[in-house]
């Protein structure tokens, strides 16, 4: 019979996936208006082990009281900063060593799937309603979309963010992957 993980064995079953994720993933926010998306964001990048968070100008504030009420306190597992321009996050990541990918409905943008991730990647994630901007597209890259089956042509931003953050780690997890916590120290 199944059971659910009491807190030693979720500790356990996520250390055994943290071990195999050694890749760098960061995230650059650019003009995200919504608390609840903002901080929907906040808690997946904590859950994925994003290393730095890039707020453009615009964003709502990390502690913003919305903001915290969707993030549950997990905005303190993420070190940000604010930057006054898209271009000076973007040259911000690439100083630190990532590769801008931008997350985009694009004519240029490839398959999230086939999108080449290397050893450290900085997903740019733009505006709600209007996605990145030319300037924001101009400061990528690689571009990248999120295949969708349905009817629906875009997806929410909190929602897409967390594919593609899962999408880059699952990728570095490419060998034999665990399957419980029995053998886990």
């Amino acid at each position: 019979m199944s059971r659910q993980l009491d807190s030693t064995g979720l500790k356990r079953l996520h250390r055994t996936w943290r071990r195999q994720s050694t890749a760098r993933v960061a995230l650059l926010l650019d003009r995200l208006q919504g608390p609840f998306n903002v901080g929907s964001i906040l808690r997946t990048a904590a859950a994925y082990s994003v290393d730095r968070l890039w707020l453009v100008e615009g964003t709502v504030a990390p502690d913003d009281a919305k903001v915290a009420k969707t993030a549950l306190g997990s905005g303190r597992f993420v070190d940000w900063a604010w930057c006054a321009t898209v271009e000076q996050a973007a040259a911000a990541a690439r100083a630190d060593g990532y590769r801008v990918v931008g997350l985009e409905l694009a004519d240029d943008a490839v398959p999230l799937p086939e999108l080449a991730v290397g050893p450290a990647t900085c997903l740019m994630i733009g505006h709600e309603d209007r996605g990145l901007s030319p300037p924001a597209l101009a400061q990528c890259d690689d571009r990248a979309f999120i295949p969708q089956l349905g009817r629906i042509g875009s997806l929410n931003v909190a929602t897409a963010t967390a594919i593609a953050l899962y999408e880059v780690r699952r990728r570095e997890w490419g060998g034999p992957e665990p399957t419980g916590v029995s053998g886990a120290p």
